[in-house]
């Protein structure tokens, strides 16, 4: 399979929050993409493991350094189906993200309400993608949590 587009590799991080919800995690998924192939797919697993660092930023990162066999992902994008936290923010920026693309907006906890300027000034950010399914799936999810 082939996807030469944003919102390609987007539908394959909605995959990953697929699989969080499944497990009762919160359903946000990510991909890291480098030169036009998926070398990372990850989704929350805070649950799972009990750690509250497991965002699937976090967990993409980790599995992205490790294809690579080092910690710079500069070549790299992160497809994520939710606007990163701060920690997941300071991450991307420790790995030197070429391009960060998220779907929904996070206005309570995402890194743009508290620090804006978090990622490293060389990474391409991408809001918005398919920002509509995005969003949907966190708010079915919350729905029938409550």
């Amino acid at each position: 399979m082939t996807i030469t587009d944003d919102a390609g590799f987007m539908k394959q991080a909605l995959i990953e929050a697929d699989k969080a919800a499944a497990r009762g995690e919160v359903p946000v998924g990510a991909i890291v993409v480098c030169k036009g192939r998926i070398i990372a797919r990850a989704c929350n697993l805070t649950e799972a493991l009990n750690d509250v660092t497991a965002h699937a930023e976090m967990q993409a990162i980790t599995a992205a350094s490790h294809a690579l066999g080092g910690k710079y992902l500069n070549d790299c994008a992160l497809y994520v189906t939710v606007e990163p936290c701060v920690m997941c923010a300071g991450a991307i920026a420790w790995a030197q993200t070429g391009r960060l693309i998220f779907g929904a907006s996070d206005e309570k906890r995402g890194y743009r309400r508290y620090a804006p300027h978090a990622l490293h000034p060389k990474t391409e950010v991408v809001p918005g993608v398919m920002a509509d399914e995005c969003s949907r799936k966190i708010k079915e999810f919350f729905l029938l949590k409550r």
